[in-house]
């Protein structure tokens, strides 16, 4: 017994985010060579990073809405998943090059020519700043959406900190300061990406999603009249919508399929409950296996 999800993401509004930020990286990256920022040169890879970001977020997308088959009986479901996993790795690596880089150049600072930096970081935000409304709507169901949408805020945020670096340098000649804001923002882009490779690692895993509660679901479940046991239970994630619930069910009495379905229909009164609407039941009747809860 399955119902779909609605799960409808505006491939327009990454489009014109992908174009929007492969502009401002190569600005951001002659800027960079030009005027010797760090700061720059760290946030166009940061802005590269959103253009790969929003690709594979793009094709996941769209792979995503391609009918299922009999090769592919999910369809491409899991593919936004797998972006969302890409795009949390892309960010941590991102981060850990920048602190390593930063660090370096906080011990051996050199003049920079903050005019470039200024500019440049006040053209970034706009970008990033535009990029993050058109996605902000989709970031709040989709778990791909997310991550990009993730991508595209740190990378505004970061911008903000170049450009107050870019105005320290101008008039109080701190050049150090360029390197200590690339630090933070590595910082931040450790702290954000985190959590959605954790939730990512989860669901490609498999494991139970964390609103489940299983002991409290079998208990719900045997209450049912006409139910002995469940067993052999499993219950995961195809994507950060859909829940999938398999188990096996030990009837007190043999029966007619007409009359368990009115007990399936109490099952998934129960699940609705937990947002699971793909259920998979086997009814038993002193079937010789094994009944625990979980194998």
């Amino acid at each position: 017994m399955t119902q779909k999800t609605e799960n409808t993401i505006n491939s327009k509004n990454i489009a014109i985010s992908i174009i929007l930020n492969i502009a401002i990286s190569v600005a951001q990256l002659i800027g960079g060579i030009f005027s010797g920022s760090m700061a720059l040169i760290t946030d166009a890879a940061h802005n590269f990073s959103d253009v790969l970001s929003l690709v594979i977020s793009y094709i996941a997308n769209k792979l995503a809405k391609k009918s299922a088959n009999f090769n592919h009986t999910f369809g491409y479901q899991r593919s936004e998943i797998l972006a969302a996993f890409i795009n949390s790795i892309t960010l941590i690596v991102i981060a850990i090059i920048i602190l390593i880089n930063s660090i370096e150049l906080v011990l051996k600072p050199h003049k920079i020519d903050s005019i470039w930096v200024i500019y440049l970081a006040i053209a970034s935000i706009f970008v990033n700043g535009f990029s993050v409304l058109l996605l902000k709507k989709d970031s709040k169901h989709n778990l791909n959406m997310k991550s990009a949408y993730i991508h595209l805020f740190s990378d505004m945020i970061t911008s903000v900190g170049v450009l107050v670096g870019g105005i320290v340098m101008k008039y109080l000649e701190f050049y150090s300061i360029d390197a200590l804001f690339s630090i933070l923002i590595a910082i931040y882009l450790l702290y954000m990406s985190w959590d959605i490779f954790k939730s990512s690692i989860k669901i490609l895993m498999q494991f139970t999603p964390d609103s489940i509660n299983i002991a409290e679901i079998s208990n719900k479940i045997e209450q049912i009249k006409g139910i002995k046991n469940i067993h052999h239970i499993h219950i995961w994630q195809i994507n950060d919508n859909d829940i999938i619930f398999d188990a096996h069910i030990d009837l007190e009495n043999d029966m007619r399929i007409s009359d368990f379905e009115k007990i399936l229909e109490n099952i998934t009164i129960d699940l609705k409950a937990y947002n699971i609407f793909h259920i998979t039941i086997q009814p038993e009747f002193e079937y010789n296996d094994t009944k625990d809860k979980i194998i």
